[in-house]
């Protein structure tokens, strides 16, 4: 009895030592493929990318560049952030401030995909009392800057949630698309991510996609790791499940949204 005990005990640890360093392995493994682009990464095998239009959203967000091998996700106010064993790829773009967090990138890709494309009138996104603001500042950098500092503040999951349009039809899932959820039961605070890339498998229908995130405190924005596929930032759309899971969050099929 003793011996199966301590088999079992050794088993147990050994387990445990495996898992330790698996974490180990891949929270210090962050693009390992030094892949320069979203664009870059490999679709799963018998998917393909979805299309998107050349200018479009859609192109713009996996064009975002990605920060070499090994590179880890720091903190705004400096430092490593916590469970870098989510990060997958860091995105190489500054954070503007402490602010920036969940909700805050999302506003962020949006506004950069917009000035980016000479559309200074269309950068405009609500407080969470449904107030619009508006960017006024032209071609500036230094405004837009500005402006989405003040944004930060003001905005939050509530109100993305609120004022983006729902988009019921997970066939029609598209980079730039937002998975987002206020407070609520279950869950203190609320949270938001944003779709990097999909593909989809013609002769399955299957659905894959990626997504990059931000955090709080503020973090480097970085594509998420798929838990149940830890070297993969690849998702998939389970028709069989009433929920969208993404490594440690779950979103309902009406928590997702679109610009």
């Amino acid at each position: 009895m003793k011996k199966k005990l301590l088999r079992l005990l050794c088993l147990t640890l050994l387990l445990a030592l495996v898992a330790t360093a698996g974490v180990l392995y891949l929270s210090s493994h962050s693009n390992p493929h030094n892949y320069k682009t979203i664009a870059e990464v490999p679709v799963p095998k018998g998917f393909t990318r979805v299309k998107a239009e050349q200018n479009s959203f859609a192109a713009y967000m996996r064009s975002l560049p990605l920060k070499g091998a090994k590179q880890k996700v720091q903190l705004y106010t400096g430092g490593e952030a916590n469970y870098q064993i989510m990060n997958y790829a860091v995105v190489d773009l500054p954070l503007l401030n402490n602010w920036e967090q969940c909700a805050d990138v999302c506003i962020r890709l949006r506004a950069e995909y917009l000035y980016e494309n000479g559309q200074y009138d269309n950068i405009a996104f609500k407080d969470v009392n449904g107030k619009l603001l508006k960017y006024s500042g032209g071609k500036s950098r230094t405004n837009l800057n500005s402006y989405l500092k003040k944004t930060y503040g003001m905005a939050s999951t509530y109100s993305l949630s609120r004022y983006l349009r729902c988009k019921d039809d997970l066939s029609a899932l598209r980079p730039g698309d937002v998975f987002v959820y206020p407070a609520r039961k279950g869950a203190k605070y609320g949270h938001a991510v944003m779709v990097a890339d999909v593909a989809k498998n013609e002769k399955t229908g299957e659905i894959a996609f990626m997504v990059v995130e931000g955090n709080t405190p503020a973090r480097s924005i970085h594509l998420m790791r798929n838990f149940k596929h830890p070297f993969s930032p690849w998702f998939y759309v389970d028709d069989d499940e009433k929920v969208v899971r993404i490594s440690p969050f779950k979103y309902y099929y009406d928590e997702i949204r679109y610009f």
